[in-house]
């Protein structure tokens, strides 16, 4: 296993000076966007070139409000497949186009439905809370939708008496379940870049900048959590790094997350978090959509988000009770 002191770590100072002018396909899609009265929704691990142009930029839950709430014909996702569906299951009378089809997403394909539906019919009394990375078909058999930045609100709503169940993601329940002292079954699923963040890593990080807090999604290991300063979603990463007093910030999720840090966060450096083998950590899905595919969503319309009714009006009853629950 290569010494992860031999890579430099990957960092990101809102120092750097001003950003680049946009390039001739960016001003293309600015102009695309205008003629077909579309939206870009840009999750925080989208390349920099894509945030650039989006209208919104945040994580599953933000993302989610905007979906629901916008007033444009076309809804352009720019994330990864589950994310895209549910902006269709909330906002089903617009276009809802995702520049790959074939981004998806290991946590989301760790919970196959008919797997979900067999455990149902056993387990008839199981409250199934279901993280928002899976598929529509999964969130159709669902009791109630969470993400990360809320799915300590969410399960704090359930009834005690309710067995729960939660899936797809392991490790942010385990943390979930520690937080709110909720006994809960787990489903063995985990995102696979979060768990390539290792102890071994984060502590030779550590080494370089002694005095930088660490950030942690509760999407890795706890292990890995137990060696953060603060465990958060990405949203409240963006809260704590704007309120926190240092200058340099380790962040531990995956390294899209730091250009949309640097740009809202001027006068400090962030440092990916590495794993043992690189010194950021990229996931492959969200990486799959780039910029001239975005470019080519709206000049083709395609390729579009379609389900079937009966999944799409199941699946938005459990996000419907997320989105009420969270505002409450």
């Amino acid at each position: 296993m290569p010494d992860l002191l031999t890579y430099e770590p990957f960092v990101l100072s809102s120092l750097e000076g001003e950003e680049a002018p946009l390039t001739a396909i960016q001003e293309e899609i600015l102009e695309l966007k205008k003629k077909r009265n579309a939206v870009i929704l840009a999750h925080n691990y989208q390349i920099e070139p894509i945030q650039r142009i989006a209208d919104f930029i945040g994580d599953s839950l933000g993302l989610a409000y905007q979906a629901a709430s916008t007033e444009a014909d076309i809804i352009l996702f720019c994330g990864v497949h589950f994310m895209a569906e549910t902006a269709k299951i909330v906002n089903p009378s617009r276009t809802v186009l995702l520049p790959e089809l074939e981004a998806g997403c290991s946590l989301s394909d760790s919970c196959p439905a008919e797997r979900l539906a067999a455990y149902k019919k056993e387990n008839p009394e199981a409250y199934i809370v279901a993280y928002i990375n899976c598929s529509a078909a999964v969130k159709a058999l669902s009791d109630v939708i969470c993400t990360s930045g809320n799915a300590v609100k969410i399960v704090e709503r359930i009834p005690e008496d309710k067995e729960i169940l939660f899936v797809p993601d392991q490790n942010l329940g385990q943390w979930v379940a520690g937080k709110t002292k909720r006994s809960m079954k787990l489903w063995p699923g985990s995102c696979y870049a979060h768990v390539l963040f290792t102890v071994r890593a984060l502590e030779k990080t550590k080494l370089k900048y002694p005095n930088a807090p660490v950030i942690v999604h509760p999407e890795c290991t706890e292990a890995v959590r137990d060696m953060a300063d603060e465990i958060c979603s990405t949203e409240l990463m963006v809260k704590y790094c704007k309120e926190s007093d240092a200058k340099e910030i380790i962040v531990v999720t995956e390294s899209g997350m730091l250009h949309r840090l640097r740009k809202e966060i001027p006068g400090k450096t962030f440092i990916a978090g590495p794993t043992d083998t690189c010194a950021c950590n990229d996931c492959r899905f969200m990486k799959m959509n780039t910029i001239e595919k975005v470019r080519d969503a709206l000049l083709y319309m395609k390729p579009e988000i379609q389900m079937p009714e009966d999944i799409r009006s199941a699946a938005y009853q459990p996000i419907k009770r997320m989105l009420d629950w969270s505002k409450a």
